[in-house]
């Protein structure tokens, strides 16, 4: 193996919350061959974790078991008729590879700027924001099975994707460790403004005609103000899933809450606003000793400099707790908790 496999190792630096936490047994990937030695010597035989930018995990203790950290880099592209193909490996970081984007003229990422984290993890997740999902570019990804020490590509089908959901977060959780992930962009593809927030920033900087470049720009000036930086507030960005509930429950909802927000996802279901859910309950701005949800979107947890995971993940289970009280409505996580 080009790295070798290191003793406790503190996992601090590699997760956004900044919560120490030792791994049993660490190694950096930087190629795919290490996955296939790490397979031959019998490693994913036992509990391990794969982590990327470590942007979506939560350590509430030691991690006893093998941390496999993603860091494989590189990013290429080829132009067929009218689409443009790019594939980007999985230790990417996924802002890099939007601006790679943008800087090359290619439309469909620009929604999703500044979203925290590497390129493997975006299928897992199904990341997306301000209007765009991943499953609408992902074309396929190449991954690796633990279980049999093969590489498989999956195609769009083939990762079942909903919202902020996919195959490896259910049937294959925990088997397959994504190397890289191709993307199907429209070379003259539409520009997305339709999100309220994005019309009303370009409005104020006068663009009438925006480019995928205005865009990105807009949606991360939106990002920082509504966010707190990784680098100086820990944090994971959003905690938890908006919900998705039947419409005939929203409907009795807003005879209560008239002003609720939502958005419609078909005549069955409708999706609530998982801040204005946690705001309501008191909590944005709310501070209980080193844990506080951040005043600018109740949807983040922050770390306030000395919190442990335990203690984050107790303040989000009394955050669930109060919102199923008040409405009925039971938010999920969206971090992996370890």
């Amino acid at each position: 193996m080009k790295n070798e496999i290191q003793q406790n190792t503190s996992l601090k630096q590699f997760n956004t919350f900044g919560i120490e936490a030792l791994a049993e047994q660490y190694i950096k990937v930087e190629d795919e061959l290490t996955l296939t030695s790490l397979y031959e010597a019998g490693h994913f035989n036992q509990p391990f974790f794969v982590l990327g930018g470590g942007s979506n995990v939560l350590f509430t203790k030691n991690y006893e078991g093998l941390i496999v950290h993603m860091c494989n880099k590189g990013k290429q592209h080829f132009i067929q008729n009218d689409k443009v193909f790019v594939t980007a490996e999985a230790g990417e970081v996924w802002n890099d590879l939007v601006w790679y984007c943008i800087e090359h003229d290619f439309p469909g990422m620009e929604n999703m700027a500044l979203i925290p984290g590497t390129v493997g993890a975006s299928p897992i997740q199904n990341i997306g924001a301000y209007g765009q999902e991943l499953m609408h570019i992902f074309y396929s990804c190449r991954a690796f099975d633990t279980q049999t020490g093969e590489f498989r590509t999956f195609n769009n089908a083939e990762c079942e994707f909903s919202y902020r959901d996919s195959i490896f977060k259910k049937e294959f959780k925990g088997r397959f460790i994504i190397c890289s992930v191709t993307y199907e962009l429209a070379l003259f593809g539409t520009i997305n403004t339709s999100y309220g927030a994005i019309e009303a920033e370009l409005n104020n900087r006068g663009i009438t005609s925006p480019t995928i470049k205005d865009v990105a720009e807009v949606v991360s000036y939106i990002r920082v103000e509504k966010l707190p930086d990784p680098s100086t507030v820990g944090n994971a960005g959003s905690f938890f899933k908006n919900p998705i509930i039947p419409t005939a429950q929203f409907e009795e909802l807003r005879k209560q809450f008239p002003t609720i927000v939502h958005y419609p996802i078909n005549e069955d279901a409708e999706k609530l606003a998982a801040g204005w859910l946690i705001e309501e309950c008191g909590w944005k701005g709310k501070r209980v000793g080193e844990v506080q949800v951040w005043k600018n979107q109740a949807l983040v947890i922050t770390n306030c400099g000395q919190a442990t995971g335990n203690e984050i993940f107790q303040i989000s289970s009394t955050i669930v707790d109060d919102v199923l009280n008040r409405f009925g409505v039971r938010l999920e996580r969206e971090v992996n908790l370890l």
